[in-house]
């Protein structure tokens, strides 16, 4: 099973200018090769391989010597990814790949010859570079990525294979359905509330003094350099906060259910709503979601997304009344078929969430999760079942 580990790292002064020389080249490789690619398209409509991309190396080591300063690997790498970033557009996983800036996040990858050793990580020209190793990394290293953060710092991702195949999902065992949202970023079936901790309202202040500072520095000086990383120390604060939250909130869901039913919310289309666009893209649900989904993977257990037009809120989880409307600020109602009061929206959209994900994994047996029907707006009532088979 593929694990990655990040740690930080520690590079002494020439490491470090080894390393910014290896970033250009890569990044200039990218740049370069993107840009070929798409006037060979213009052309011949037809674009470049990754064999193509690589094959350009050698011609180009000769015209541009500072090329061969980084390890030769780690070129034949960008070529690699390149070429997935191609196809994972065409295959609508991503967008298209766009050049990448020096002032930006950079990178390189080292696909083999990385020793981890204890505090340190021996890389080819490299050689021991100081790293801070909070647990001890068992198995194979496959690759090592280098990363440097605007803010300064520099950190490597390891990717390990630790020879553990993964563990058959099982769905015996505790369901519980997660209902998302910005004033409460998580909401159990079980009735548990997640408070968003809001952490860029919280350092916003802060961020606001800096961009003010760095507004006024004079383009390309020194000082404004350093306000720059000093406005990305913020923000690098916090992410790092967000993350560690999220982090903790996703693996105690993970530990302590067998089944995690979310919503295939369109996080996309949400963020197109201007007063809502900077709430919903700092609360993080899609990071919360791809986190629910490995931790899941890894454990042994079963991760569901339940169709975003499952009328999840509007569905009252007793009765299964479905109401016309729901405005996003009525956030209780009452039901006007089994006369129920007060009904909080966000445990009902969790439980009816939670109950959809128990209703497809025994749809093999025509079973529903309430095993009863859903009542429609024409008046006559359908079983879910039945509606599923439709679709």
């Amino acid at each position: 099973m593929l694990q990655a580990v990040k740690v930080r790292l520690y590079p002494n002064s020439e490491q470090r200018r080894h390393l910014a020389q290896s970033f250009g080249c890569a990044r200039w490789y990218w740049n370069y090769s993107l840009a070929l690619t798409q006037k060979n398209y213009q052309e011949t409509a037809k674009g470049l391989s990754r064999g193509a991309i690589q094959g350009l190396l050698p011609q180009l080591k000769k015209e541009y010597e500072w090329l061969t300063e980084p390890y030769s690997q780690c070129l034949q790498v960008v070529a690699l990814n390149l070429s997935n970033a191609f196809i994972n557009f065409f295959e609508g996983r991503g967008k298209f790949p766009r050049f990448k800036a020096k002032g930006n996040k950079q990178s390189i990858s080292y696909p083999q010859n990385v020793k981890v050793l204890d505090g340190y990580i021996k890389f080819p020209k490299l050689k021991l570079v100081e790293a801070k190793i909070s647990k001890p990394i068992e198995g194979t290293v496959k690759t090592v990525t280098i990363s440097q953060v605007p803010s300064g710092k520099y950190y490597a991702s390891i990717l390990v294979d630790d020879g553990v195949d993964t563990p058959e999902a099982s769905s015996e065992g505790k369901c519980i359905g997660l209902d998302v949202g910005i004033s409460e970023i998580c909401v159990t079936s079980e009735g548990s509330k997640y408070n968003n901790p809001r952490w860029f309202k919280k350092h916003q202040k802060n961020l606001k003094r800096k961009q003010q500072k760095l507004a006024r520095k004079q383009l390309g000086s020194k000082n404004r350099y350093k306000a720059r990383k000093l406005a990305a120390k913020v923000y690098e604060k916090v992410s790092n906060c967000r993350l560690d939250f999220l982090h903790k909130l996703s693996r105690r869901i993970v530990d302590e259910n067998q089944v995690i039913a979310v919503e295939n919310l369109n996080v996309k289309g949400m963020v197109k709503n201007p007063k809502l666009a900077l709430a919903i893209s700092n609360v993080g649900w899609g990071m919360l979601n791809t986190m629910l989904k490995y931790k899941a993977e890894w454990s042994g257990k079963v991760y569901m997304q339940i169709d975003r037009f499952f009328p999840s809120s509007k569905l009252h989880n007793k009765c299964l009344y479905q109401i016309d409307k729901l405005p996003l600020d009525v956030r209780f109602w009452d039901c006007p078929k089994c006369g129920e009061k007060h009904i909080d929206r966000d445990i009902n959209t969790a439980k009816n969430i939670r109950d959809e994900a128990l209703r497809l994994l025994a749809l093999g047996r025509k079973a529903t999760a309430h095993g009863g029907t859903v009542r429609l707006r024409s008046g006559r009532e359908k079983s879910t079942t039945e509606q599923v088979l439709r679709k």
